[in-house]
């Protein structure tokens, strides 16, 4: 058990949101089934997570219906839009939403998420993606996908440019002097005239500086690659780990790569996605774990690990072991955790999918609110995480439990936030502000 007492350090929590769970038979436990496509379900949530406190309220997103038709991802809002009517629904909480550098331009989505960080007041967050699906290259007039090198060196550019186009607004560019009938400080908006091997963008945005500055951004690639990206470029870091070690491990790295990459270790939060099943009582929460393992497809969990493998699974047998993945273009970082997971517990294909269609790839916890909270505690201790991206098996249930149950015990421990204490997103997760 770690030492309950406060370390002076808090746990950064986001909520990953899928509308109807993120277990794959979480829907079907529910009392509640709200829509993905219904804003006031949305919107509810949202406004729960704020009572809990959350630091942010985080949408996935993916530009092509997935193989395994999962009912959150199969039909979805578009999260700029979802966000943006979040922001006048709520107060506090920070808004996230995933957009791929792959097929963006940089102009229209820096546009897009300074506007995000206006109509919220400061709380804007981009979680920086390179798609990688060849369904999503053909939904762009592609036959195929640009290979992982080029992604990520497109990405790298167009952060650049956002990054440029954000900064091209300096504070006090807007002056609305009445006497004088000077609105604008033209020396305080600038052109970026970029000309680079991807993009050729003059600017400026036609919207004033944000509120941040520029939103947070956040990227969730563990990919050799994906680390070196955000370690120049990132301030939060999603990610996926089986195990604490294996955490630790990653946790090191991407924070050495951050001071080497001239930056403070300390102004980006590593946060490890995790499926906590929340119980009364021990017991409580091992049955809920159960009965939502009894009802998983296996034939769709299948589909999802040979879409993840990149080759199909199918043609193997369930309770033999898991074969070798390729070596493949795109999703490498889950790929390891999960065959190196089966290696490690010894799992059939059977077991490895099952689990894989439950969690989505991320680590369960299963237990009461002294078990969850003594996890997380050890993971912040031992150098694992700095908090992490909760995403509730069953919606709304799991997540309620979660803030009855959980937010409380980690307040006993110092670990968490008893209010917010600042107006933006920035600030509430600790970051330096932009200059």
């Amino acid at each position: 058990m770690p030492n309950t007492a406060n370390t002076g350090r808090k746990l950064r929590l986001g909520l990953f949101v899928q509308p109807l769970g993120h277990h794959i038979s979480g829907w079907r436990l529910t009392q509640r089934l709200g829509s993905p496509t219904d804003i006031d379900w949305l919107i509810a949530i949202a406004k729960k997570a704020e009572e809990g406190m959350f630091d942010m309220f985080f949408v996935g997103d993916a530009l092509a219906t997935n193989v395994h038709r999962l009912p959150s991802t199969m039909a979805r809002l578009e999260p700029l839009t979802l966000l943006a009517a979040l922001a006048v629904n709520t107060r506090h909480i920070g808004l996230a939403a995933t957009a791929s550098t792959t097929f963006s331009d940089p102009f229209t989505l820096a546009r897009s998420f300074s506007s995000l960080d206006h109509i919220s007041r400061g709380r804007a967050a981009w979680n920086v993606v390179t798609s990688f699906s060849t369904d999503v290259a053909r939904n762009f007039s592609r036959d195929d996908m640009p290979d992982h090198a080029e992604r990520y060196g497109k990405a790298h550019e167009f952060l650049q440019v956002a990054f440029k186009l954000w900064e091209g607004w300096q504070q006090g560019a807007v002056l609305a002097n009445r006497e004088s009938g000077q609105y604008f400080i033209d020396d305080k908006i600038s052109a970026i005239n970029h000309q680079g091997e991807h993009y050729q963008v003059q600017g400026p945005l036609n919207i004033g500086r944000s509120p941040q500055g520029r939103p947070v951004i956040i990227e969730a690639g563990s990919s050799s690659d994906g680390q070196q990206l955000a370690a120049a470029t990132a301030e939060v870091v999603f990610t996926a780990a089986a195990s604490l070690e294996e955490a630790q491990t990653f946790y090191q790295r991407q924070k050495q790569q951050v001071k080497d990459a001239g930056r403070n270790p300390q102004h980006l939060l590593i946060l490890p996605g995790v499926m906590p099943i929340v119980g009364r009582t021990r017991e409580e929460a091992q049955e809920t774990w159960k009965q939502l393992n009894l009802l998983v497809d296996i034939d769709n969990g299948i589909k999802q690990l040979s879409a993840r493998f990149g080759m199909d699974l199918s043609q193997y047998p369930l309770d033999g072991p898991v074969p070798a993945a390729p070596i493949g273009e795109g999703g490498q970082s889950r790929v390891k955790l999960l065959t190196n997971l089966a290696e490690r517990e010894n799992l059939s294909l059977r077991e490895l999918a099952a689990i894989a269609a439950g969690s989505r790839g991320h680590r369960v916890v299963v237990g009461n609110a002294v078990d969850i909270a003594d996890d997380f505690q050890l993971w912040l201790e031992q150098g694992a995480a700095d908090g992490f991206n909760i995403m509730p098996a069953i919606i709304p249930e799991q997540l309620e439990l979660f803030i009855e149950l959980v937010i409380p015990e980690l307040r006993t421990r110092g670990l968490f936030r008893e209010r917010y204490e600042y107006a933006t997103l920035r600030e509430n997760l600790g970051l330096p502000p932009i200059a």
